[in-house]
């Protein structure tokens, strides 16, 4: 059996409805990056941050996978398929896709603030600022912030060296260190490309799908299966 991985971005998602931070005022749902999403922001304001997450994960929760998770999703009808997401939403877990590795961590999940290994689901949507790891310290949403380590990008770059098939979609590959990932997929590897604005993608032979997630990943999908 073939192996296919997928490496997707916020392209995918926001199709369904979640902004992300790279909207055009650089800004994410109107907060400064600075202030939500470090850990000097956790240190300083504890309580914005949870806010803003738990705000983040209503809306995840509240969305729902689109035409593109779902075909994403048949592949596993023909192919051994991996997904690695840049993304903190369940959608390709919803639509189907059983085996997804999240990059930065996945939201819908809380974490220990003093170890980050320490993981939780989350009973709906609010994590309170009372609620404590085993460890007594505070918990907060399992997401990678800026300034801290990718702990699963490691296990990406093995993944995408084990592809017979690479498939990217929605993503501009502007967000280090996930976008080397495509450098780690063997040169003669057939390779796709889904997004309505594909960046200038040096040093890769990519066949290029000039659409929306929703509209290229089911003409894709159709095409391999």
């Amino acid at each position: 059996m073939k192996k296919i991985v997928v490496l997707t971005g916020a392209g995918i998602s926001a199709e369904s409805g979640l902004k992300t931070f790279r909207d055009s005022d650089g800004l994410w749902e109107g907060y400064d990056i600075a202030e939500v999403a470090t850990p000097e922001a956790w240190q300083r304001n504890p309580q914005l941050v949870q806010e803003f997450y738990n705000m983040r994960r209503k809306a995840v929760l509240e969305a729902k996978p689109n035409s593109a998770h779902y075909a994403l999703a048949k592949l596993e009808d023909k192919y051994d398929v991996t997904i690695i997401t840049q993304n903190i939403d369940d959608l390709h877990e919803r639509g189907g896709s059983t085996n997804v590795l999240h990059l930065h961590g996945i939201i819908t999940r809380s974490q220990s603030s003093i170890n980050p290994k320490l993981t939780y689901p989350i009973n709906g949507w609010e994590l309170k600022m009372d609620e404590v790891c085993e460890l007594g310290s505070p918990l907060r949403a399992h997401v990678v912030w800026f300034g801290e380590d990718v702990p699963m990008i490691s296990k990406a770059a093995m993944i995408c060296s084990t592809a017979d098939i690479f498939i990217l979609v929605g993503s501009s590959l502007a967000v280090y260190p996930a976008a080397g990932l495509v450098n780690y997929v063997a040169p003669d590897v057939t390779k796709y490309i889904v997004d309505p604005k594909i960046p200038a993608i040096s040093q890769h032979n990519f066949i290029k799908i000039e659409e929306k997630a929703t509209m290229g990943v089911p003409m894709l999908v159709n095409q391999l299966v």
